[in-house]
């Protein structure tokens, strides 16, 4: 039987006993229904897996007892950071997710001229805890065990000019060159526009700040699926997809 894992932010280590927060006690004792003696694995983002069991189970709180600490080798050998244009609701959560399963190490939410979402003040601030739980959410279904980090939404000119890497790439479906014409990298930054694409000034302006055009193939992809496509075909190519 597969064992729950469970994200917590508090420090963890062998032989320790922890309170869980209330949303995953809830989920706990109301969803899984799990009784006192029941195994799951706790991580904390610091390379570890904490093998627990339950230690108290109860409608409000819910205490676990760690047992071992597992030392993981789940992350990619390649340090991708991805510029995502803010996309629309559910299409900006599927990317957070499975960019995180497939091994990205840095996601950067950014404004662009054709995003269609506005976000300021208070909505942005819960917005941003949201994308951080759906990327919370996917490493504790993938079973990584160190957080992917979310990066504040910014212009897509300060994103541009602020990321360095020795291989910065611009999805354009007018560029000349595919990934496979590239030389390796370990470090790679990847822009990717929002609904509708980047307009020609930016792609322009990311050219201009050290971005290198490259094509997905011969068809146009929407946004989310060309995030993932071109991380897997990273990955393939260089990365762990590869083994």
């Amino acid at each position: 039987m597969r064992i729950s894992r469970f994200y917590t932010g508090q420090q963890l280590a062998d032989r320790k006993t922890v309170e869980l927060d209330e949303e995953t006690s809830h989920y706990l004792y109301r969803v899984l229904r799990l009784k006192n003696g029941a195994p799951l694995i706790l991580f904390n983002g610091d390379g570890c897996d904490y093998h627990a069991i339950l230690d108290t189970v109860g409608e409000t709180l819910v205490n676990a007892a760690i047992q071992r600490a597992e030392q993981t080798s789940r992350e990619s050998s390649l340090d991708i950071t991805l510029g995502q244009g803010i996309s629309r609701g559910e299409r900006m959560d599927f990317v957070l997710q499975k960019s995180v399963e497939l091994g990205v190490n840095t996601i950067t939410p950014v404004w662009t001229n054709r995003s269609q979402v506005h976000l300021h003040g208070k909505r942005l601030e819960k917005r941003m805890a949201h994308w951080q739980g759906v990327i919370r959410s996917a490493c504790e279904q993938s079973g990584r065990s160190v957080l992917p980090e979310l990066g504040n939404a910014c212009p897509l000119s300060d994103w541009c000019t602020e990321t360095q890497a020795p291989l910065q790439l611009v999805l354009d479906p007018g560029a000349d060159i595919n990934l496979g014409a590239l030389a390796p990298a370990n470090r790679i930054h990847i822009l990717i526009g929002p609904e509708g694409g980047l307009d020609a000034d930016e792609t322009e302006f990311a050219v201009s700040a050290g971005f290198q055009r490259v094509r997905l193939g011969p068809r146009v992809l929407r946004t989310e699926t060309a995030a993932l496509a071109a991380i897997s075909a990273l990955q393939t190519l260089w990365g762990d997809l590869a083994n």
